[in-house]
């Protein structure tokens, strides 16, 4: 201005036209910098009071758009968290809750036959009538509690499942031999057909877990002098183990639950638990393989189990 003034008042007049007018231009953006400032701190509360429906970002250039579009990424992130932290708190919930009721009953079972026993006069058939059956009690309880903590380190992905070269054959053998004696006592026929060579990739004895657990299902759901048929082949991309029995089947509204921790579809026995096929379906699925199961009314059930091919 000083300049101007010195070469002429048109020119001081401009100078200070455009003095001006960079003044205010710059005024005017730091107040809009200012309430867009204002906007994302008032978006960051809402965001810590629990509402993230909001969306701050804009269509436009700058630094502040780029900042707005991080922010609501944060956000939709933070969001999807609180919605897994519910979803595992509401599971938690029903699993401590199915726990206490699993628990619940043969405690309960065990507390009753303990007070009757405590009766001096009770005779000695039945004083070992309800000794025996407090062992089965006993028994169910150390599964129970056995199978939730393999279920709970499994979820929990504390589990190292190893990546061996494994032979079916012998992964059956073993399997098959866990459940012999209630096949005899149910006078069942079990055959095992495949080749010999057939191999999958997986952990031995947690596969052997899972086959066990299925076997029983279809061990309790036969009836006496059925049979259950084992078949396995393999082929570039999977080798896959099918367990077949000859059973009443399970219902079609039961299908899609049958591998949901503690469900018991219609006609399981009252002594089932519901936890078995979880658990062998979280064995498998966390050793690259797959469980498909299909069932037909008065023709029995199918389980096809699936280890896809991987590098060991």
């Amino acid at each position: 201005m000083i300049i101007a003034i010195f070469i002429s008042r048109e020119a001081l007049w401009l100078v200070v036209f455009l003095s001006c007018l960079l003044i205010g231009t710059s005024i005017y953006f730091t107040m809009v910098r200012y309430r867009a400032i204002e906007q994302l701190s008032d978006y960051l509360r809402q965001i810590s009071s629990g509402n993230y429906s909001l969306d701050v970002r804009d269509n436009e250039e700058g630094e502040l758009s780029i900042l707005k579009s991080e922010i609501y990424k944060v956000t939709s992130m933070l969001s999807e968290q609180r919605t897994l932290l519910e979803k595992d708190k509401t599971h938690l919930t029903t699993a401590i809750s199915d726990i206490s009721h699993q628990l619940k009953t043969p405690l309960t079972s065990m507390m009753v036959m303990a007070d009757i026993l405590e009766d001096p006069s009770l005779p000695i058939d039945k004083r070992k009538e309800f000794t025996n059956h407090i062992h089965v009690q006993l028994d169910r309880l150390d599964w129970l509690v056995s199978s939730l903590l393999k279920l709970s380190k499994i979820d929990a992905g504390t589990v190292h499942f190893k990546m061996d070269h494994l032979l079916v054959k012998d992964i059956i053998q073993q399997a098959v031999d866990a459940v012999l004696i209630p096949i005899d006592i149910r006078e069942q026929h079990i055959t095992i057909q495949g080749d010999s060579s057939t191999e999958l990739i997986g952990d031995f004895h947690w596969t052997v877990e899972a086959l066990i657990n299925i076997l029983k299902n279809c061990v309790e759901h036969t009836p006496t002098k059925g049979t259950i048929s084992i078949t396995f082949t393999e082929n570039v991309l999977f080798t896959e183990i099918t367990i077949k029995d000859s059973g009443n089947g399970i219902p079609k509204k039961d299908l899609p639950y049958i591998f949901k921790r503690f469900y018991k579809g219609s006609g399981t026995n009252e002594e089932s638990v519901g936890i078995g096929l979880a658990m062998a379906y979280s064995i498998v699925t966390n050793q690259n393989g797959d469980i498909e199961v299909s069932s037909e009314h008065g023709k029995g059930t199918e389980f096809r189990i699936k280890f896809y091919h991987q590098k060991s």
